[in-house]
């Protein structure tokens, strides 16, 4: 069953829909899950990726509410971007649990900046009530992030491809991928962006680091947002050792792309954050 949940959040109206499970499955109705949703889009997801993973998660015994905060989709206020969601998070969080009362621990699932928008929550509330963060390709997107990403992912494997090479020896659009290389790698140097440009990622380092409870971490193997989190938290000393602390658990998807859209792919990914919340939270 799913019904609509209208609340308030700092004077807007926000609003969501909640997935409720079958009543034979309450013996796990203290557990619900929040799906933030990344902008620019609304709570139903590309390909409806958040109604079908809420549904999936409500059928197996957890209430599952996805939202538009403020300024996105049917909710009021101005549009905002994932730095600015805290109260959004902690309204939603409140709203669950006024329309499921037995529920007393909530997990935040997000993707991309959704992602890296419940991580800079803990960070920003350490609110006891969340008790596991499930985390797809999360953000850490800079200048120089992206630049990293393209020298390693995109101009390595065109310089070992024979086409590139002949279209430079005519002239045209392999002098300007060279052209485009230079200034990737000038952009991916240490230091050279301004030490503002990655105190989000920094953030999102500490919220993860401080937090006690499980974590999921999927990331896909064709997607530039998961290579360049991948490369910026190997390198980061911020992000050092984070990714093998016993709570974590990442699980690689190689085929899949940033939003999981092809059909196979969505149902692994919410299977698999199935059976991490049975085990682990």
């Amino acid at each position: 069953m799913e019904r609509v949940l209208g609340f308030d959040c700092e004077g807007a109206a926000l609003v969501g829909i909640l997935a409720e499970p079958p009543a034979v499955a309450a013996s796990m109705a203290d557990l619900g899950v929040l799906v933030i949703v990344g902008g620019p889009q609304y709570r139903a997801g590309s390909h409806r990726q958040f109604t079908l993973l809420a549904r999936h998660l409500a059928a197996h015994g957890y209430p599952t509410l996805r939202f538009d905060y403020r300024g996105m989709g049917d909710s009021d206020g101005e549009t905002r971007d994932f730095l600015g969601v805290d109260a959004d998070i902690a309204a939603a969080i409140q709203a669950l649990q006024s329309a499921r009362p037995e529920v007393k621990r909530v997990v935040l699932w997000g993707l991309c900046d959704a992602a890296s928008a419940a991580l800079l929550y803990l960070d920003a509330t350490h609110d006891p009530r969340v008790a596991g963060v499930a985390l797809a390709n999360p953000w850490v997107r800079s200048a120089e992030s992206l630049a990293k990403a393209h020298v390693k992912h995109y101009y390595w494997r065109r310089l070992r491809e024979k086409s590139f090479w002949l279209k430079l020896l005519r002239g045209g659009v392999g002098l300007r991928a060279l052209g485009g290389l230079a200034r990737n790698l000038q952009l991916a140097r240490p230091g050279a962006q301004a030490a503002d440009a990655r105190s989000f990622q920094e953030r999102m380092a500490a919220g993860l680091r401080s937090f006690e409870g499980p974590t999921l971490l999927v990331l896909s193997g064709d997607d530039y947002t998961a290579r360049e989190f991948a490369e910026y938290s190997r390198s980061s000393p911020a992000w050092q050792g984070l990714l093998q602390t016993p709570s974590l658990e990442l699980h690689e998807m190689p085929g899949a792309d940033h939003t999981f859209s092809n059909s196979s792919d969505l149902q692994a990914l919410n299977a698999r954050c199935l059976r991490w919340l049975q085990s682990r939270c």
